[in-house]
C-alpha cells in the first residue's frame, strides 16, 4: 500500500461505483454489506492477503452458491479498484473461495410453451376486450423484448416512440437502453394504446383511481392465470421466466453474448453468461458448419473436426 490511505479504501470504492458506474443506492448498499461482512472475518480489507483471503472459504461455507459468488464478486471489483487506483501493488483476490458451478436456470420455457402462452392471449385478444388486448401487449413485451417486470410495469407513455421500433427503458441504476419492439409487439402496443383508460402518464395504468401503474404483483398473476388458461403449469411461468425464455432462445438463435447484455441491460458481461447454457450439440454443429476447420481445404467437403479422431494405429 502507498501512504494515500487517509481516505477509507472501502468508501473510495463506493464513491467511485456511484459516480462512474451510476450504481443505485440499493446496489451500493449491497456492495457495502458484502464488503463490511468480509471486514468483520479479514479485519482491513485493504491490508488482507491471498492466504487471508482464503480463510473466507470456512467462514461462508454455509451461503448459497449466488451468495458466495455476489460477495466474492465484491470483493474482486474492491482489489481491482485498488490496483488501478495505485493503492495496492497485488491483487490477492485469486486466494478467494470458488463458488460452486453455477446450475443451469432452474425454469425455463421451451419454444412450444412460449408459442401456446402467445397463442391463448392472441385468442382472447380477439374481440378487442381492452384486458386481454393489454394481457397480449404485455407478454409480447416480456418475451420479445426482454424487459424486466418493473421496466415494463413502469413504463411511461412516452417511451412508445410513434416511428421507431424502440423503447426508451429506464434500468437499474437509473440507466437509460434502447429496446427493440418486434412487429407482434407493436401491434398489440398500437392495439392496446387505442382501448387504453386515458389519464395516466403510464402505457399500463392501474385500474384503481390516481395516475399509479399496474403492480409486478399484478402482472405476476395475470401471467400464471394466462399460463393455466394455455395449458401450462403455472408455477413455470413469471415475467422473469419470459426474461429468461427472451435471452436464451435469441442466444440460441446466434445472438453475439455483447449484444444481449445491452439488450438485457446488464453492467457486467458475466451477468450475460448465465445464458450460455445453450445446447451443447448445437453449438458443436454450429462450430463444423463455421469455422474454417470445418471444410476441407480445397475440396469443400465437410469435416467433422470436434468428432472424434481415428486412431493413429
Amino acid at each position: 500500500m502507498t501512504g494515500a490511505r487517509a481516505a477509507n479504501p472501502v468508501e473510495l470504492f463506493l464513491a467511485m461505483l456511484a459516480a462512474e458506474r451510476g450504481a443505485a443506492a440499493n446496489t451500493l448498499a449491497a456492495y457495502r454489506r458484502d464488503l463490511t461482512g468480509a471486514e468483520e472475518v479479514l479485519g482491513d480489507l485493504a491490508m488482507a492477503d491471498a492466504a487471508a483471503l482464503a480463510g473466507l472459504g470456512p467462514a461462508w461455507a454455509d451461503l448459497a452458491p449466488s451468495s458466495l459468488a455476489r460477495k466474492c464478486s465484491a470483493l474482486r471489483q474492491f482489489y481491482g479498484f485498488l490496483v488501478d487506483e495505485g493503492l495496492r501493488a497485488d491483487d490477492p483476490s485469486p486466494g478467494l473461495p470458488r463458488p460452486r458451478a453455477r446450475r443451469p436456470l432452474p425454469r425455463l420455457l421451451s419454444h412450444a410453451e412460449v408459442e401456446a402462452l402467445l397463442r391463448r392471449a392472441e385468442e382472447e385478444a380477439a374481440g378487442d376486450r381492452p384486458e386481454a388486448v393489454r394481457m397480449l401487449a404485455l407478454v409480447e413485451m416480456l418475451y420479445g423484448s426482454g424487459l424486466r417486470a418493473t421496466e415494463l410495469v413502469s413504463l411511461p407513455l412516452s417511451a412508445v416512440p410513434r416511428d421507431a421500433p424502440f423503447l426508451t427503458v429506464t434500468g437499474k441504476g437509473g440507466q437509460q437502453r434502447m429496446v427493440p419492439v418486434g412487429h407482434c409487439a407493436a401491434r398489440a402496443l398500437s392495439r392496446w394504446l387505442a382501448l387504453r383508460p386515458q389519464g395516466s402518464k403510464h402505457l399500463f395504468p392501474s385500474r384503481s383511481a390516481g395516475t399509479g401503474h399496474l403492480t409486478r404483483i399484478r402482472l405476476f398473476q395475470l401471467l400464471r392465470e394466462l399460463a393455466t388458461r394455455a395449458g401450462i403449469a403455472p408455477e413455470k411461468v413469471s415475467p422473469h421466466v419470459l426474461r429468461h425464455a427472451f435471452a436464451t432462445h435469441l442466444l440460441e438463435g446466434g445472438a453475439d453474448l455483447r449484444v444481449l447484455q445491452t439488450l438485457l441491460g446488464h453492467a457486467d458481461i458475466a451477468t450475460t453468461q448465465i445464458y450460455t447454457h445453450v445446447d451443447s450439440a448445437r453449438l458443436v454443429a454450429l462450430v463444423n458448419a463455421r469455422h474454417p476447420l470445418g471444410q476441407a481445404r480445397g475440396t469443400g467437403t465437410g469435416v467433422d473436426f470436434l468428432a472424434p479422431r481415428p486412431s493413429a494405429d
